[in-house]
């Protein structure tokens, strides 16, 4: 029999659903109905189907939000670049060369230290309020390594992207080329059956244009979604890159020229905005401003990774993108759900309209403007994933 779920008393519940008020499909005093996990109704508590529940919660007046669509994390690794981080407090630049010592803890951790972290992580996410995540490879870099990356995110999360192309690992350093054409060979074989989607870290010190082209088309023609790291650490011919190639995103374009915003306002490829990295590299933020104005559909995401993001909090970005990115709350709360939702793909989560998926938040605050403006406060009271 189907089990359906009434959640009332909620102060104030963004659904992102047309039929209530303004951009964010605010209900104040709401109600809403959940069956077998689905989202059913959503409105006034005082029009609520208490007949058809077969229970009923009281909110007590908290705010509800749908939960957070994560769609860029690096979630399986060994190791720790806490040492790496303090020394780029006090002035040392950041590059993708880091990368590599992650390369060599994860190669030497086993199955089960790698499951055990990632299983605490996705944890930590979703106690913070995040009910749907991506998770990268890119720690490993030889074929059993990604594979197992790849096998084990696959445990944690549908939104799996094989990151083969992080960085040329060093025993190919003087032959980039052979890399690439393992990362086309014999990785994406292995790699591909686990993975959902494809990710090229295009940018100096990773791998060039042709390399990435050459990468996100062998993912493609094997069925994969297309992803993009670009303008990360300097202008470079990603973002445009993405776009021709109808990338569903292209991530970090913190160096924006003005031909990347014309081709993104007039493209499906949503921008990842990830504001952990500038805050932990003391890069400068991305032009968020420019890029909404411009009509680009953005969304925000942790990047949690031990180099340049170490946080998995989809709240503290919110903050900051609020604080740093001449960002409005509403537009920051969007690209946190609904825009990391279409950034993946998926019709179903980052919002509460009927028959989307039951994955909300309530907060211990009477608003989601308190995501902003109490910075660093743990306002997650209560994670649902799937009405649970």
């Amino acid at each position: 029999m189907p089990r359906a779920t009434l959640l009332t008393g909620i102060g104030e519940l963004v659904t992102f659903d047309p039929a209530h008020d303004g951009p964010l499909g605010l209900v104040r005093d709401a109600a809403i109905l959940s069956v077998d996990g689905r989202v059913e109704w959503t409105g006034p508590a005082g029009s609520a189907p208490l007949g058809d529940a077969d229970e009923v919660h009281d909110a007590r007046g908290a705010a509800v939000i749908p939960g957070f669509v994560d769609s860029h994390t690096h979630l399986v690794f060994a190791g720790d670049r806490a040492a790496e981080f303090e020394a780029r407090m006090a002035g040392q630049p950041y590059s993708a060369g880091g990368i590599r010592s992650t390369v060599a803890a994860t190669r030497a951790a086993s199955d089960g230290e790698l499951r055990n972290q990632l299983s605490r992580f996705a944890s930590e996410l979703r106690a913070q309020g995040t009910t749907t995540f991506e998770v990268k490879s890119g720690y490993g870099l030889t074929v059993g390594d990604e594979e197992r990356s790849l096998r084990l995110a696959r445990e944690v999360t549908a939104e799996t992207t094989f990151l083969g192309a992080h960085v040329v690992p060093p025993e190919y350093a003087d032959r980039p080329d052979e890399y690439v054409d393992l990362v086309v060979g014999p990785m994406l074989d292995a790699c591909a059956p686990h993975a959902r989607w494809i990710d090229v870290f295009c940018e100096t010190g990773a791998f060039d244009p042709d390399q990435t082209r050459r990468i996100l088309t062998a993912g493609a023609e094997r069925g994969l979604g297309l992803r993009v790291h670009a303008s990360q650490l300097g202008p470079g011919a990603g973002i445009a890159l993405a776009v021709e190639l109808g990338a569903a995103a292209v991530d970090h374009c913190t160096y924006l020229a003005n031909r990347d915003v014309e081709a993104l306002s007039g493209s499906t490829t949503v921008v990842g905005l990830l504001p952990g990295v500038e805050f932990s590299t003391r890069h400068p933020y991305p032009d968020a401003r420019r890029l909404l104005d411009a009509g680009v559909r953005v969304a925000l995401a942790s990047d949690c990774n031990p180099g340049s993001s170490f946080t998995s909090s989809m709240a503290f970005c919110i903050a900051v993108a609020v604080r740093d990115m001449e960002m409005t709350v509403p537009e920051a709360l969007r690209a946190a759900t609904l825009g990391g939702a279409e950034s993946l793909r998926r019709d179903d989560v980052g919002h509460l309209r009927a028959g989307a998926r039951a994955d909300f938040v309530v907060l211990d605050a009477p608003s989601y403007v308190h995501l902003a403006y109490r910075p660093g406060v743990p306002l997650v009271a209560r994670t649902v994933i799937g009405g649970a």
